[in-house]
């Protein structure tokens, strides 16, 4: 059995927009690229992960070890569609999907997902909200083939999945881990990253950039913490 790992990443340009209220370009830049490596580092630190491919127009911001795939820039969905068909020609018989914007997530976390969804051949990380999809297990025991999932990734991303997945016969594992469950997209879930409960000591340092920001900005939020 191969597994892999499928990480979707932006376009320079594009990362973090809703962010240009607290965050210069610079600081922006700087978030996605150390969410970047935390997702990569706790990916190749998971024991049951034996590879990690990024699909991406700017495949120079890539590590060694790390495989590139083309991203032919017709949205998010497709990109991981064909990526995953990629994956199962070099031999892919599991696929994690899962997204570069997760600053806490740790090796053991995706050791936990991937070995929670395995029986089932399928597993679904939910964002903080219940709404979105923050990681995808497709493979393994049910002898799905990896590339024959229609991803549904965006907003309320969790229940069209959960439809795709039933209409096939499959009923995913859905383990709630803090690791997976907060991702950065808006002001609140930036003020969630930086509350001490929740911020990790790598995001929430004091000497941080991302704590530059207003106080007001980094009030408390109702954040879905480590299970």
């Amino acid at each position: 059995m191969s597994r892999w790992a499928l990480v979707p990443l932006k376009a320079r340009q594009l990362g973090k927009s809703r962010l240009a209220g607290l965050l210069d370009a610079a600081g922006r830049a700087e978030l996605v690229n150390a969410m970047l490596d935390q997702v990569l580092s706790a990916l190749a630190a998971a024991r049951e992960i034996d590879h990690v491919a990024v699909v991406t127009g700017e495949p120079a911001r890539l590590p060694a070890g790390v495989l590139a795939l083309p991203d032919a820039g017709r949205g998010l969905n497709a990109a991981l569609g064909d990526g995953a068909a990629m994956l199962q020609a070099l031999g892919a018989s599991e696929l994690l999907i899962v997204h570069a914007d997760l600053p806490g997530v740790q090796a053991g976390d995706i050791d936990r997902f991937v070995r929670a969804g395995r029986p089932a051949g399928m597993a679904l990380a939910a964002d903080r909200h219940g709404s979105g999809t923050n990681a995808l297990l497709i493979g393994g025991a049910a002898g799905f083939p990896v590339s024959g999932f229609p991803f549904a990734f965006g907003p309320h991303s969790l229940a069209r999945h959960l439809a795709a997945a039933r209409a096939r016969g499959l009923s995913p594992a859905l383990p709630r881990i803090g690791g997976l469950a907060l991702d950065i997209d808006t002001p609140d879930d930036l003020a969630c990253l930086t509350a001490p409960a929740v911020g990790t000591a790598a995001f929430a340092s004091p000497s941080s950039p991302l704590l530059a920001q207003p106080t007001a900005s980094r009030r408390t939020m109702p954040c879905l913490t480590a299970s």
